[in-house]
């Protein structure tokens, strides 16, 4: 029998466990399908190794967290249950009931909705999971050659898992409200409305601006300072402190901001008598008002919320989409290996910091090294073997190949650069780009390298050479963005350049990017080189840097078979008269690359999905579950309305202002904060190219529009059906 009558129940008050049933459903549906990573990544043909295992071990732990979000949610939306039904379980206490059989029914009624919510979100998860293949390939550019319908078994006991959790904490917590809850609360829970308090409207408005204000220093310090990342060491504590100060700026100030919104919209529209006298807008403003009293701290949480969700998404995909768009110009070359010299700075470590007979084996370089000679044997060198034992030789798959020596632009034993960026802006009367404000990129300087070397890279790219006279120079770099347009600048304004006491002028009036990589890379090798005529540089005695060997295969070789066989060589550190001038640098293959580089776009965008749609659906939740708490307390207020001769429409829009008052302030506020924090981070990713939000945007909003909306647009819909049973109640009192 008690089955039987939460089975009634349920059907009954299908439209009390909407909200309830919809999250739970929606949780179920996206925690089941994005931990179907690993059976997807083998479908979709990626094979690189261990990279199922990867992405499914960090969505699985991000899962728990946020399934504890979403536990969060259930309690509070179950809260909103019981409260509309305490008059329901107290009528069942007096007909003779025990407490006992009224908790029995609660369990029944909780297991019979979360049963139904969890087969559907199963059902709507193992869909999803089948069109995420193909999203899952179109990341990893990659072409499904053998489609399958899949079950994952993981993801159904981890989903189940998740489930049985909240599950099991909503029943208790329920069981506990009906034991400790009195007869007569249940009898007249709806009789007893939510206590208001109303605030002085003069403080209110002053707390209001206050917010207003800290929030407008908070941006201009954001917009002035930046983020953090590109402090040198001794200056990254203080810009620590002073983004720590800007963060709590912010923070405060949106709780403020919130806290005297209510005093600030009575004031506001009393002013308005137009719109205040008009139809019901003076209930409307009253109930607002009242309302923000009670939910002002949720609103500015769920405003914070929303201001993450919002950047994580847009801005952690734009920068895994700024890395695939330039990786062509990155990676010029099948395979490219790095040589670094040592220099008086690395040496002087070594000895203080290190150890001083490692030291003792080091020289200081004063020439380069031929790095083709030493992989294939015409210099000495240890075996190269692969992990087979096999001995490997870079002659047996190179092709066209290129050396491009960077030199350090002061002398040998010299130190402080002669050629750097901060000089530059300063001859243009420009500001250094923001990106560079506060590192030690003028510590270092631009590298300097022979024409011929240059020229070189450009023909096995398919380019004319440039003519570099004796006294001329050109600026390249691979970056892009802030960086390459402030050296095309530099050259279109005719400025020159002194190296070693001679003076240069710049040879075109554009720098270049396209064949400016020293070396394959994730976010470029080069950020800025002065490229010089070689009887200049052999006269200049420059402190070497490092070589880069570029070399692409043997036309018609394929290319994985020759990334094989030398994707295991070992190389000895080269000595030139029994010293070490520099160690071995970073071996990248340009397969490798593209490869690595799609896995970590897979990864940051499905992670970033993954927590901006469930962090959305929380805050589209909350409010949801507390705009009807307030349509439930109100339904009095309502019914006088109507007794009073206020129609149905009327009453409607009211509510409806209400809801999108609640909706769409916080979602302001968030987006303010997007706006801002979004506006600096394009700033500092455009030293490596122009970051370009629009792709990311749109699939942002469309989960919006998806999530927010459409729970804005149920939340109404059960408003007015809770409205339209209060009227039409109104004459039975």
């Amino acid at each position: 029998m008690l089955c039987k009558l939460a089975w009634g129940n349920v059907r009954r008050a299908g439209r009390d466990y909407l909200v309830y049933l919809l999250t739970l459903t929606l949780g179920v549906t996206v925690f089941y399908a994005f931990n179907t990573i690993s059976m997807q990544v083998d479908i979709a043909g990626i094979d690189e190794e261990g990279l199922a295992q990867v992405m499914g071990s960090m969505l699985g732990f991000l899962t728990y967290f946020l399934a504890g979000v979403m536990a969060f949610l259930m309690v509070y939306a179950n809260n909103f249950i019981m409260k509309r039904r305490k008059k329901e379980f107290g009528l069942y206490q007096v007909l003779g009931m025990g407490r006992g059989r009224v908790a029995t029914i609660m369990a029944l009624e909780t297991v019979i909705v979360s049963v139904g919510a969890f087969v559907a979100g199963i059902v709507l998860g193992v869909g999803l999971s089948q069109l995420m293949t193909f999203f899952t390939a179109s990341l990893f550019k990659t072409q499904i050659a053998d489609f399958h319908f899949f079950f994952s078994v993981h993801a159904f006991n981890l989903t189940l898992a998740c489930m049985l959790v909240m599950f099991v904490l909503t029943l208790l917590l329920n069981l506990r409200a009906v034991r400790r809850t009195r007869l007569i609360e249940l009898m007249g829970a709806e009789r007893r409305n939510e206590s208001i308090k109303t605030r002085n409207p003069w403080i209110a408005i002053a707390i209001f601006a206050v917010g207003v204000a800290l929030v407008g220093v908070a941006y201009y310090r954001l917009l002035r300072d930046g983020f953090p990342l590109t402090a040198t060491d001794s200056k990254l504590q203080e810009a620590m402190s002073q983004f720590g100060i800007t963060t709590a700026m912010v923070t405060v100030g949106t709780f403020a901001l919130f806290w005297g919104l209510s005093g600030m919209l009575i004031k506001l529209l009393q002013s308005l008598r137009s719109v205040y006298w008009r139809g019901l807008n003076m209930f409307t403003v009253r109930q607002l008002a009242a309302k923000v009293n009670t939910v002002c701290f949720s609103m500015g949480v769920i405003a914070m919320i929303l201001f993450l969700a919002i950047t994580s998404v847009t801005c952690g995909m734009s920068i895994a989409n700024v890395m695939n768009e330039n990786l062509e110009r990155y990676n010029p070359v099948d395979v490219s290996q790095t040589y670094v010299y040592y220099t008086p700075e690395t040496l002087d470590y070594y000895k203080e910091y290190v150890n001083p007979s490692e030291a003792d084996r080091m020289v200081l370089a004063d020439v380069t090294v031929d790095l083709y000679a030493a992989w294939h044997g015409e210099r000495k060198s240890a075996d190269n073997n692969d992990e087979t034992g096999k001995k490997v030789n870079i002659a047996d798959v190179a092709g066209e190949h290129v050396q491009i020596d960077s030199y350090l632009s002061y002398p040998l034993g010299g130190s402080g650069p002669s050629v750097v960026a901060g000089e530059m802006c300063k001859a243009m009367g420009e500001k250094l780009p923001k990106a560079l404000e506060g590192s030690n990129a003028d510590a270092m300087g631009l590298y300097v390298t022979p024409a011929s070397q240059y020229n070189k890279l450009r023909q096995m790219m398919g380019e004319e050479p440039v003519s570099i006279g004796r006294d001329q120079y050109l600026l390249t770099c691979d970056m892009g963005g802030e960086l390459g347009d402030l050296y095309t600048k530099y050259m279109a304004g005719g400025h020159a350049l002194t190296l070693g006491g001679h003076e240069l002028k710049p040879a075109t009036d554009k720098s270049d990017e396209d064949t400016a990589a020293i070396a394959n890379s994730a976010m470029g090798s080069n950020p800025g080189t002065v490229v010089v005529a070689d009887e200049l540089l052999s006269q200049l005695n420059l402190q070497p840097y490092s070589s880069n060997l570029l070399v692409n295969y043997k036309q018609g070789m394929d290319t994985t078979e020759a990334d094989e066989s030398i994707k295991y060589t070992l190389l000895d550190n080269l000595l030139v008269d029994g010293k070490e001038p520099g160690s071995w640098g970073v071996f990248i293959m340009r397969s490798e690359m593209y490869t690595q580089a799609a896995q970590m776009n897979g990864m940051i965008s499905y992670l970033a999905i993954y927590i901006g749609f469930v962090l959305v659906v929380a805050c589209a939740a909350i409010l949801s579950i507390q705009q009807l708490s307030n349509v439930a307390d109100g339904s009095r207020s309502y019914r006088v309305l109507a007794q009073i001769g206020c129609d149905d429409r009327q009453i409607r829009h009211s509510v409806m202002a209400q809801q999108a008052v609640f909706f769409l302030f916080p979602l302001a506020v968030g987006l303010a904060h997007s706006f801002v924090a979004l506006k600096v981070i394009i700033e500092l990713v455009s030293i490596f190219g122009d970051m370009s939000i629009a792709g990311t945007v749109g699939l942002t909003c469309a989960i919006f529009l998806a999530a927010y909306g459409g729970y804005f647009l149920v939340t109404y819909l059960m408003s007015a059906g809770m409205v339209q049973a209060a009227i039409a109640t109104r004459y039975s009192e």
